[in-house]
């Protein structure tokens, strides 16, 4: 019997069919990934498997069966046993899926004892069981932490070990790993497989990595427009793609094996070279707003190739002679950044230094509370440095406050954006901040702006909740542009984006880079994206630099632990070169631990 029977399946909200006609099954301990862009309908599957459209004014057709259930037959008592008992679901932000106000380990408690009856006292001896198994240290102390105590990783881990409280059957995983970096991202991968070898619980798994879906799952849907246009083995889909679109989704996919180069050390073997993503055709794929424009050219050119022969700053000559690189943009040296005082002083950025030259393009990667950000932030004048020195076109920065000819395009369009305006006036607010009064010639140059990150200027007073998350993010680059910088910093521009999305925004960037010979300091935890995109490369760990070189020397032969930890642990589009990376890591985590109770032991004798 199967654990999951999905027939025919049909979600309408109102006039928008939000999933058509979808069939699947899943049997009890497999795995099934659902992969598509944003908008493709693959939360809205999810969600009916538990009967979450219920009450919502969705309309449901077809057929749902969970551990023997129909969901649509179910009254509201067999719903709730079903709902943590039969099938649990890990949502996407834990921030918004966790209460604020209790502890971590009273609300998988409150969980468990809503399901089994059990007294406060066990209840709670659960939750410190769970959160121990899902690998939360010290998970007696911890579980009386509130979630804004956790890291993120260690927030999906509480989420999951919420989810495994009861004992479920079926764990339903909707991007458990898209706000992640590479390593907490391979640890909580590598826990669901895990739990999987360990519980027999089948999985689903949303997701619109297609790397996430191969290191993680037996089967592959892909999804468009709420169909599935392809289904099948993950060696098979990934390997040899019959339709079109799953062709173009895996072509937009970054890679961090550069052209030319062969496969990073440690990491085992490449899967594929750079390649540029498709067509235009599914800009609108993401799009509540579709805009007209198809976003053609990939990723693969990236905005630099990344340089083979370097100088001491990693600039090629063969670059610079082209007229692609030129004067240095800004400068900095000895960089640092402390906050808090006394005792209680945190040092996020400590005695960094680099440069950024005119038409070159400097990624910054490291895990989250690398001192990424706060780099980002000094280097626009957004945060004061504690102690360094940073010049722009060769001058000091004069004054506080951000630097003239130096914008910042942020990591969630959503909150850098006044919901309460429209985006037009948000991308006038650079032209009417340095003293431009003409309404006329001001709204000229918007629609301008607009037309050339790919957006309709008709477009002009509508509100953000109108457009996609890619749109947003054009929004962003186009309040950007308005103050003509000669430096943009870029924080996490893609982090939140599905992958075709992210290659429109990269090329995007690639073509105004072009046009404009803007400098671009590149922050992202996606070591693959920062691959395509950058010319040099500088890894971050603790707010210091460990690495820095040109993308293809740092990428191709890393000189650093902490770098080649980074690359081991970008997800693989093989299924089988991630099973040997999985063994890997767990060798390596398992050699740590043996590690760690000999220096114990060694510690309790003396």
């Amino acid at each position: 019997m199967s654990l999951v029977e999905v027939e025919d399946l049909g979600v309408e909200f109102g006039a928008v069919r939000a999933v058509d006609s979808v069939s699947f099954t899943l049997a009890p301990g497999a795995a099934l990934g659902l992969v598509g862009e944003s908008g493709s309908g693959k939360s809205t599957v999810a969600s009916a498997l538990l009967g979450l459209h219920r009450d919502t004014g969705a309309r449901v057709t077809g057929s749902v069966r969970v551990g023997g259930v129909d969901v649509a037959a179910a009254g509201d008592d067999e719903l709730r046993r079903l709902r943590g008992g039969v099938a649990a679901m890990v949502f996407q932000d834990p921030l918004s899926a966790l209460d604020p106000y209790f502890a971590v380990g009273d609300q998988i408690a409150e969980v468990h004892r809503a399901h089994s009856g059990v007294s406060r006292r066990a209840a709670r001896a659960r939750a410190v069981d769970v959160l121990g198994r899902v690998g939360i240290p010290d998970a007696a102390r911890r579980a009386r932490s509130r979630p804004h105590e956790f890291s993120g990783g260690m927030r999906q881990r509480a989420l999951i070990a919420m989810a495994l409280a009861c004992e479920p059957d079926l764990l339903i995983a909707d991007e458990p790993t898209t706000a992640l970096d590479v390593t907490v991202q391979a640890q909580i991968l590598d826990l669901l497989h895990a739990l999987r070898e360990e519980t027999g619980m089948g999985l689903l798994l949303v997701t619109h990595d297609v790397g996430v879906a191969a290191e993680s799952v037996d089967d592959v849907l892909v999804m468009r427009d709420g169909r599935v246009l392809e289904r099948g083995g993950v060696a098979q889909v990934l390997g040899a793609p019959r339709d079109a679109y799953t062709r173009e989704l895996l072509s937009a996919v970054p890679r961090v094996e550069g052209s030319g180069s062969g496969p990073v050390p440690g990491t085992g073997t490449g899967s594929g070279s750079d390649s540029g993503s498709g067509s235009g055709s599914a800009a609108g794929a993401d799009d509540g707003v579709g805009d007209g424009v198809g976003d053609g050219g990939g990723v693969g050119g990236g905005v630099g190739g990344g340089g083979g022969d370097g100088d001491a700053e990693g600039v090629t000559d063969a670059r610079r002679a082209e007229g692609v690189v030129g004067d240095v943009v800004v400068e900095a040296e000895g960089l640092r950044r402390v906050f808090g005082r006394g005792r209680r002083a945190f040092t996020a950025v400590d005695g960094v230094s680099l440069t950024v030259r005119a038409g070159e393009t400097l990624g910054v990667v490291g895990e989250s509370g690398s001192g990424k950000t706060t780099l980002g932030r000094m280097l626009v004048g957004l945060l004061e440095p504690t102690a360094g020195q940073l010049r722009h076109g060769g001058a000091e920065k004069p004054g506080k406050g951000v630097a003239p000819g130096v914008q910042m395009v942020f990591q969630d369009p959503v909150s850098s954006l006044n919901p309460r305006r429209s985006v037009g006036e948000s991308i006038a607010d650079p032209l009417r901040a340095r003293g431009d009064r003409d309404g006329d010639a001001i709204r000229a140059r918007v629609r301008d702006l607009m037309q050339r990150v790919g957006l309709d200027p008709a477009h002009y007073d509508r509100y953000p909740h109108e457009f996609s998350g890619g749109q947003r993010q054009r929004v962003g680059i186009a309040r950007a542009l308005a103050a003509e910088p000669r430096l943009i910093v870029c924080d996490e521009p893609v982090s939140a984006l599905d992958v075709t999305t992210q290659a429109q925004v990269t090329a995007l960037l690639a073509e105004l880079q072009r046009e404009l010979g803007l400098a671009l300091v590149f922050v992202a935890h996606d070591l693959a994206v920062v691959r395509q995109v950058s010319d040099r490369v500088a890894v971050m760990r603790n707010g210091r630099i460990v690495e820095q070189g040109p993308v293809d020397e740092v990428y191709g032969a890393p000189q650093d632990p902490y770098t080649r930890q980074l690359l081991a642990a970008v997800p693989a589009l093989d299924p089988a070169v991630a099973a040997e990376r999985r063994a890997a890591r767990a060798a390596g985590a398992h050699a740590v631990r043996e590690d760690g109770g000999a220096a114990g032991k060694e510690l309790a004798a003396a």
